[in-house]
């Protein structure tokens, strides 16, 4: 018989809005469901987490373009049926009670009461879906528990720079989050007051003074009920504040790698970070797993190339090319002879192109989906199923683009962010194209 101890823990994925730091990888598909590492979703980071930990009950709160993710998922996590977990969907859905989408990550929990309230939690875990990390949960749970908390905050120390951009907890000496501020200025940084106390600094580097919410909660299922009985809409901005002001809300050391990857930019670095000799976040970790989409595809094939360095080649691949250097190719790339790469992320294609539409593609003129030959390319993200023609040059020039849409003179679209050039999903790239 279960142990009536156990807490009865219910995990909700929070599956963000319309993910507009990230577009265009977001054009198409939600925030948790843009790939990664190669063969990867950002989703089945925080599912492995629970995973790992034990938590089988999952729900996913989404609802913008989740036609994929509800593809990956459906594919991806099916439990045997004496487990009694599940990973489960909960978009946005009218209801007599309500008519209208998700206002904030709050009011997403609330409207969807009524599903969780049949899990008979006593413990709700809040989790973001663009974040990549590694967590102990079950950790997590027995320091909330110990505490005897009524909300725990996972929180993670941060300089002085960063801090700006976080919402900053005060903590006394039993870890109690007495104050918070959101985003504050290193004028009021500077003040002292937010630096985290002496003796709950362990072995946190000296530079790192302050505790910023990482997005992820423990809720006693009660506390989450009456935190929630009104009209408010976000947990950061305005749950969390008037929680600690009435509720006893801990603080969650966390000392490991944490990234918010919700930008182009984090994406892009956190990514290419996979490819180090020992990346800050690592795959290769037999006791913590990270579970995805097991795809019947072969091995990559690797027929030229005489010049691979730290990259991540996905199953399904076929390589041809000159050199890859610090890349990430997703599955199903082909890349033809000559190819260059230098920091590419390329996420792969969903199917193989057989004879017959490579025969249409060479009719009309247009590339077959992957590289082609002898193209250079660097610091770019070539999102699924496009196709890049013979002889391009891709951010390889030193050309320079605002940030946003940009359009060539031969009608070819792109995006830039930072310096990184974005090739959007099923684009056609004709040969010669300069970037």
């Amino acid at each position: 018989m279960a142990n009536s101890t156990e807490p009865r823990v219910l995990a909700i994925i929070l599956g963000g809005g319309k993910g507009t730091r990230l577009y265009p990888l977001t054009k198409e598909r939600s925030k948790p469901a843009v790939p990664f590492g190669g063969k990867y979703r950002i989703v089945d980071i925080p599912i492995s987490n629970c995973i790992n930990s034990g938590y089988r009950k999952i729900y996913l709160l989404t609802q913008f373009n989740s036609a994929s993710l509800h593809h990956h998922i459906t594919n991806s996590y099916s439990f045997d049926r004496f487990s009694k977990g599940f990973v489960e969907i909960l978009a946005a859905e009218q209801t007599l009670e309500h008519s209208g989408w998700f206002e904030g990550t709050a009011d997403a929990v609330r409207k969807n009461f009524i599903h969780f309230k049949t899990q008979n939690p006593t413990h709700y875990i809040i989790l973001s879906g663009d974040q990549l990390y590694r967590m102990d949960l079950k950790a997590f749970m027995d320091s909330h528990i110990k505490s005897g908390a009524d909300i725990t905050i996972a929180t993670t120390a941060v300089n002085e720079h960063d801090a700006t951009g976080f919402g900053i907890m005060k903590i006394d000496n039993k870890q109690a989050i007495t104050e918070f501020i959101e985003k504050p200025s290193v004028d009021v940084l500077k003040s002292g007051k937010w630096e985290i106390p002496a003796n709950a600094r362990g072995d946190l580097p000296k530079d790192k003074k302050y505790l910023a919410s990482m997005g992820i909660y423990i809720f006693n299922a009660n506390t989450m009920e009456e935190t929630l009985d009104n009209d408010l809409t976000d947990f950061g901005k305005e749950i969390i504040p008037r929680a600690i002001k009435n509720k006893k809300v801990n603080s969650y050391v966390f000392d490991g790698y944490w990234e918010d990857i919700g930008t182009i930019s984090s994406f892009y670095n956190a990514t290419l970070d996979l490819t180090a000799d020992i990346p800050a976040f690592n795959f290769y970790d037999a006791d913590a797993p990270i579970y995805t989409h097991m795809r019947n595809l072969p091995p990559p094939k690797i027929n030229g190339a005489p010049h691979i360095e730290n990259s991540l080649l996905s199953e399904g691949c076929i390589i041809n090319g000159k050199s890859i250097k610090k890349s990430v190719i997703g599955v199903r790339t082909i890349i033809n002879d000559g190819v260059e790469l230098n920091g590419v992320i390329s996420m792969g294609a969903d199917y193989y192109e057989n004879e017959e539409r490579k025969a249409e593609n060479k009719t009309s003129k247009r590339p077959n989906i992957g590289i082609g030959k002898n193209s250079k390319i660097a610091k770019t993200i070539i999102d699924k199923n496009a196709s890049i023609g013979e002889n391009c040059r891709i951010n390889v020039d030193g050309n320079k683009y605002p940030d946003g849409e940009n359009k060539l003179p031969n009608g070819v679209y792109f995006y830039s962010s930072d310096g990184i050039i974005v090739i959007r999903k099923g684009s056609v790239i004709p040969d010669g194209t300069v970037i």
